[in-house]
C-alpha cells in the first residue's frame, strides 16, 4: 500500500508495531484500540472511541433472530405465489447455502480483526481505499434508506387494527423514529438489549409457528383436514415468465432474487463486532449459527408454508387487506379455522418491523463511523459519546428517517417507493464486495506469513467458497431484472422497473471510479496490506472465562 493511502487510515506508520502496548496499559482497552487505529493517543482522547458493550446474547441472539423479520412472515407469500411451493423451498435453500458462504468469509476476516462497521475498512484496507469508500457509502445509503422502508412499514401494520384510521399515520411514523432513536442515541448496551428481546420474540414466534403448521399439515387442525402434499400436486413449481420448462425455470429464478433480499442484514453481526465483548469467541460462534438459522427458519419455514396453503389462494394475490392479512402464516391458520392468531402475527410482524429499523440505524452509523476511520468522510463523525456512541452518526443516518414522511402523500410516495427499491441491489452488491476483499484477505494472509492453522476461526473451502459466492451473486445482480426485457413494447411503468433493477450498480462504480480518480489511489499489494492495525490492542485484551456450574447455566452457556 502507498504512505498516501495510510493516511486514509487516521494511522501513523508503524503504529501497528510501535508503543501500542504501553498505550494499552495506560488507558485501558477501548481507548487503547482507539489510539491503535488513530495513530495517536491525542486523537483518541479528542474523539472517544466506541465500546464493547455487546454482551455475548446480545450477538448471538443478532445471529439468530436479526434477519427474520418481514420478509419471512409476509413478503415470502408474494414468491410463493408467482413461482409455488417447490420453487421457493429451491430458492431459499440455494440462496441460503450462498448466503452461509459469504458469512463464512466474512467471519473470519471479523474474527482477525473485528472492527466497528468492519466491511468498508476491510474492502479499504485489503483491495483499495475506493472499494472501501464505494462499499461504505453504498451500505450507509442501503441501511438509512431501509430504515425508512421498515418504519413505514410499522406504521402501516398499525392500521390492522385503527382501520379507520383515527390516528394520523404521520403520528405512528414519529413515534417509531423517537423509540429507535432512544435504543440506539444514549449506549450500544441499550440497542443490544432491545435486539436480544426483539430477537427472542420472534424465534419463539416462528418456533410456534412451524410447530402450527406441522399439526395444520397432518390435520390436527380444527378443521381436521390432513393436507399432505396435495399443494405441490396441483403445482409444485409454476410458470412466472413464458410457458412450459422456461416458464417454471423463470419462477424459480425470481424466488432466487426474493430470497437474496429476504436474507439482507445477514451481515449486521460482522458489523457488530467492533463493539462485541471477547470477539474473538463470539464473532465466529455467531458466524457458525448462522448456517442453523437459515435451515430451521427460513428453509423449513418456506416448506412448511408449501404444504399448508394453496399458491393459488386468493388471499395471497388479491389486492388490498391490512397489516399480517396477506401473510401465508395467517392464511394457513384461517384455512384452518384457527382463530385469534392473526392478531398475534401482525403484532409480531410489527415488533419485527421496528426491530429492522433499530437494526439497521445502528448498522448504518457504524458503516458511516467506518467510513470516518478510513479518512473517506467528515473527520468530526468520529466523535463519540462517554458512553461510546458515535453520536454524530447516529443523528446523521436517523434524520434521513425523515423522509418517511413522504409516505403518507400519494405522490410522494410513488417517488419514496422509487426510491426505495434502489436500495435492493445494493444488498448484493455489499455480498459480491465481501467476497472479493475475502479473497485479497486471504493473499494478504499468505504473503505476510500468517499460517492458516494460527487463525482463531478458519473458513472452509477457501477460496473456491468466495469466488462460487461471488458469482452467484453476481448474476443474481445481472439478471434480477430479466421481467423487464420480456415485455414489449417499453412504457413508463417498463422504464421504471428497468432502473430500480440496475441503477444501483451504476451508482456503485461512480462512487469507486470518483474515489479512484480524486485520491489517485492503488490497488493494495498483498504484501503491503494492512491487516495488523488495530490487531494489536485487541490481543492485548483479557476477558473472563465463564465456567457454567449447573444444568441452565450450562444451556444458557450453549444458547449465549
Amino acid at each position: 500500500m502507498m504512505a498516501d493511502d495510510k493516511k486514509e487510515y487516521n494511522i501513523s506508520a508503524g503504529s501497528a508495531e510501535h508503543g501500542v502496548h504501553d498505550i494499552v496499559k495506560q488507558k485501558g482497552g477501548a481507548t487503547g484500540e482507539a489510539a491503535d487505529l488513530y495513530g495517536d493517543l491525542q486523537t483518541a482522547e479528542e474523539y472517544g472511541y466506541v465500546e464493547r458493550g455487546l454482551k455475548s446474547r446480545h450477538i448471538q441472539f443478532i445471529a439468530l433472530g436479526g434477519t427474520i423479520g418481514t420478509g419471512l412472515f409476509l413478503g415470502i407469500g408474494t414468491a410463493f405465489s408467482n413461482a409455488g411451493p417447490v420453487s421457493v423451498l429451491l430458492g431459499y435453500t440455494v440462496t441460503g447455502v450462498a448466503v452461509f458462504g459469504m458469512m463464512q468469509c466474512l467471519g473470519e476476516m471479523a474474527t482477525w480483526l473485528p472492527l466497528p462497521g468492519a466491511i468498508p475498512q476491510y474492502s479499504a484496507r485489503y483491495v483499495d481505499p475506493a472499494l472501501g469508500f464505494a462499499v461504505g457509502w453504498n451500505n450507509w445509503y442501503q441501511c438509512s434508506i431501509t430504515l425508512c422502508a421498515e418504519i413505514s412499514a410499522a406504521a402501516v401494520l398499525v392500521s390492522f387494527w385503527d382501520t379507520e384510521e383515527k390516528i394520523s399515520q404521520g403520528v405512528w411514523i414519529a413515534i417509531i423514529i423517537v423509540l429507535i432513536l432512544g435504543l440506539n442515541i444514549f449506549a450500544v448496551s441499550i440497542y443490544g438489549e432491545a435486539e436480544f428481546c426483539f430477537a427472542a420474540v420472534k424465534i419463539l414466534t416462528i418456533l410456534g409457528l412451524l410447530l402450527a403448521a406441522v399439526v395444520i399439515w397432518l390435520g390436527g387442525a380444527p378443521d381436521k383436514d390432513r393436507r399432505g402434499f396435495r399443494y405441490w400436486k396441483e403445482g409444485a413449481m409454476k410458470e412466472y415468465v413464458g410457458t412450459g420448462d422456461t416458464g417454471r425455470f423463470t419462477g424459480l429464478w425470481s424466488t432466487l432474487v426474493n430470497a437474496a433480499f429476504s436474507y439482507g442484514g445477514v451481515e449486521m453481526v460482522a458489523v457488530a463486532a467492533g463493539e462485541a465483548e471477547n470477539p474473538r469467541k463470539n464473532i465466529p460462534k455467531a458466524v457458525r449459527r448462522v448456517f442453523w438459522r437459515i435451515l430451521f427458519f427460513y428453509v423449513l419455514g418456506s416448506f412448511m408454508i408449501g404444504v399448508c396453503i394453496s399458491s393459488n389462494d386468493e388471499a395471497l394475490t388479491k389486492e388490498g387487506g391490512h397489516g399480517a392479512q396477506k401473510s401465508p402464516w395467517v392464511i394457513a391458520c384461517k384455512n384452518a379455522s384457527i382463530p385469534v392468531l392473526p392478531h398475534i402475527i401482525n403484532a409480531v410482524i410489527l415488533s419485527s418491523a421496528s426491530s429492522s429499523g433499530n437494526a439497521f440505524l445502528y448498522t448504518g452509523s457504524r458503516y458511516l463511523f467506518g467510513i470516518a476511520q478510513n479518512g473517506q468522510a467528515p473527520r468530526f463523525l468520529l466523535k463519540c459519546s462517554k458512553k461510546g456512541v458515535p453520536i454524530y452518526c447516529v443523528l446523521i443516518t436517523a434524520s434521513i428517517s425523515l423522509l418517511t414522511f413522504m409516505s403518507i402523500s400519494t405522490g410522494a410516495n410513488n417517488v419514496f417507493l422509487w426510491f426505495q427499491n434502489l436500495t435492493t441491489i445494493a444488498q448484493c452488491i455489499t455480498w459480491c464486495t465481501i467476497t472479493l476483499t475475502y479473497t485479497r484477505f486471504r493473499k494478504a494472509l499468505e504473503a505476510q506469513g500468517v499460517e492458516r492453522n494460527t487463525l482463531v476461526f478458519q473458513s472452509k473451502g477457501q477460496p473456491y467458497v468466495a469466488w462460487a459466492a461471488f458469482t452467484y451473486f453476481g448474476l443474481i445482480i445481472f439478471f434480477n431484472g430479466f421481467k423487464v426485457f420480456t415485455q414489449t413494447p417499453w412504457g413508463n411503468d417498463q422504464v421504471t422497473s428497468f432502473l430500480t433493477a440496475y441503477i444501483g450498480v451504476p451508482i456503485y462504480f461512480a462512487l469507486f471510479f470518483f474515489w479512484k480518480v480524486f485520491k489517485k489511489t492503488s490497488f493494495v499489494n498483498p504484501a503491503n496490506a494492512d491487516i495488523w492495525t488495530g490487531k494489536a490492542a485487541l490481543d492485548a485484551e483479557v476477558w473472563p472465562e465463564y465456567v457454567p456450574k449447573n444444568f441452565i447455566e450450562k444451556f444458557w452457556a450453549w444458547l449465549c
